[in-house]
């Protein structure tokens, strides 16, 4: 077919969808930054811990040296954090965030994005984890303390997202007993759910397998800098506290490091754009 008649077709095309109903392509924003919808919504809030438990190993990379920390992130919010996933290939699932709304049994599902993936862990076996749900990384920081530039990163992405430790009792709703548990092993799972209920948090420990970056060779101050949902696949009441940081000296030695004053070094992040919500 020759071009001048093809294009006529594609305008046509283009025109026709542009006349589909509005509803074909709705969208809706973050329910729980909508000030007229989130009052009636439990919407969790995780906030990250600064990086702790801080110690050199020489035994994780061979000729290599890293600094491990422990993590936690914690749900602060009014309702739990919580995804629902469904298997989409032998090692993904694809996961619908659950918002419940303060009447009781009703809640929302939403598609943000999140996924679950079946992650191998080195010397134990694989998880059902939240896929790409915790940065460690560190960072260049100049002589305001300003973070300048990225310099190292962990390979290690996925987290659990359950309830371990009960971190925040004082939190209203906070369940006395652990609702999310451990990640599920079962490699034939077609359906999984897992979470953070308020006032509780998805802690590891510095000791934890790829719970460390690499630091070989760097000198000098450093923001090492922990990043719950990096991606903003879990929609919250707060979108801007999901990054926790402590400054470093290195080679570290532990103490407190002869750095600058710290300055803003976990700047506020925009929260995802729309994404369609379902029943």
């Amino acid at each position: 077919m020759r071009a001048s008649k093809l294009i006529p077709l594609l305008l046509l095309a283009l025109l026709a969808l542009g006349s589909l109903p509005a509803t074909a392509a709705a969208k809706r924003k973050n329910p729980c930054l909508d000030p007229d919808r989130r009052q009636f919504l439990r919407c969790p809030d995780l906030r990250m811990k600064r990086p702790f438990d801080l110690s050199l190993d020489r035994s994780a990379k061979p000729g290599r040296v890293v600094l491990r920390a422990a993590s936690s992130i914690d749900n602060v919010g009014r309702g739990p954090a919580e995804l629902f996933g469904i298997r989409t290939s032998s090692h993904g699932m694809r996961a619908r965030q659950r918002i419940y709304r303060r009447r009781a049994g009703r809640r929302l599902g939403i598609f943000t994005g999140g996924t679950l993936f079946f992650t191998y862990i080195q010397g134990q076996t694989r998880y059902w984890k939240f896929r790409r749900g915790l940065y460690l990384q560190i960072w260049r920081i100049n002589r305001r303390g300003q973070r300048t530039k990225l310099v190292r990163r962990s390979s290690k992405t996925d987290t659990c997202l359950r309830d371990l430790e009960r971190t925040r009792p004082d939190v209203k709703r906070s369940p006395r007993r652990r609702v999310y548990p451990a990640c599920s092993t079962n490699p034939r799972r077609r359906r999984e759910t897992i979470g953070t209920s308020v006032g509780w948090s998805d802690v590891y420990p510095a000791s934890y397998p790829g719970q460390w970056v690499d630091v070989t060779g760097l000198r000098g101050c450093f923001a090492y800098r922990h990043v719950g949902d990096p991606t903003n696949a879990v929609f919250e009441s707060k979108e801007r506290n999901n990054a926790a940081t402590r400054v470093v000296r290195l080679p570290y030695r532990g103490g407190a490091p002869r750095c600058p004053k710290t300055g803003r070094l976990d700047a506020p992040r925009a929260p995802r754009a729309d994404l369609p919500i379902e029943p």
